[in-house]
């Protein structure tokens, strides 16, 4: 893996040792986190898969400047990093959000081509609200935890383990994701739940895949469901997989599912 800058954006990038793909994959992540997750397992095996592999860290995450501004940081901020990275790539990338990541691919894609894009767990197109009711008729313990993580505040190291896997976690890898993990913009987690939804004639709409999870409690099923009729393509949900899908156990089912689909899609 190689550390590097685009600007003021961190991006971790792994090359193949032959490359074999012609579009390069960009990862975007979700909230409260940085491009650390991709780094864990999906960049290091997608480039042994022969594509050329990158993940930015959004302004205000990860190694990526801006901390002390981020809540006065909106999806279109984060559009726009998306865009700087893209464009410094040798060629237009397939985009893979997860997330708040996939909530951002959407909303580049009203202004930007790509050749493919992956929504994982991704914040539908009509937004936060129906998996904020969501969450809190079926876990409201973990809404109001959530709620102080969004603040800045302290939790328990079950809070994420609840809130992102389905599968064993040991308490040393949770308690090393739970240092990486920060504090979200106010203001993006407004406009995804109502006032920077994505303007769905406007999309310039490449092969899209849309995946969730089973056991996911942040987007559930229902929610990937909801996406993908509104984009007129199939859903696949994983069984027995968390929110946290690319840290999970059984992450490489996930991968290779996304490996598969662009082999058919983008040769």
């Amino acid at each position: 893996m190689i550390a590097r800058r685009v600007g003021s954006l961190e991006v971790l990038s792994c090359e193949p040792p032959q490359r074999r793909r012609a579009a390069p994959l960009l990862f975007v992540h979700g909230a409260f986190a940085g491009a650390w997750v991709w780094d864990e397992h999906f960049l290091p095996w997608f480039a042994a898969q022969g594509f050329s592999a990158h993940a930015l860290s959004l302004r205000g995450h990860g190694g990526s400047d801006g901390h002390g501004r981020i809540d006065w940081c909106s999806i279109h901020d984060y559009v726009e990093d998306v865009a700087a990275v893209a464009a410094d790539l040798d060629a237009a990338p397939v985009l893979i959000g997860h997330s708040m990541g996939g909530f951002v691919v959407q909303k580049y894609l009203e202004h930007h081509s790509a050749p493919a894009a992956v929504l994982m767990c991704s914040v539908p197109p009509q937004g936060l609200v129906a998996a904020q009711f969501s969450l809190l008729f079926e876990k409201p313990g973990l809404m109001i935890e959530i709620n102080r993580l969004l603040g800045g505040g302290n939790v328990a190291l079950g809070v994420l383990r609840e809130a992102l896997f389905a599968q064993e976690v040991s308490d040393d890898t949770l308690a090393r994701y739970y240092r990486l993990m920060q504090p979200e913009s106010q203001r993006a987690i407004w406009d995804m739940s109502m006032f920077g939804l994505p303007n769905l004639p406007a999309m310039r709409r490449p092969p899209l895949l849309v995946l969730g999870a089973e056991k996911d409690v942040l987007i559930p099923p229902f929610l990937v469901q909801s996406t993908a009729r509104t984009y007129g393509v199939p859903d696949r949900i994983f069984r027995g997989l968390g929110h946290g899908v690319m840290l999970e156990r059984d992450w490489q089912h996930v991968a290779e599912t996304i490996r598969d689909w662009l082999q058919e899609v983008a040769g």
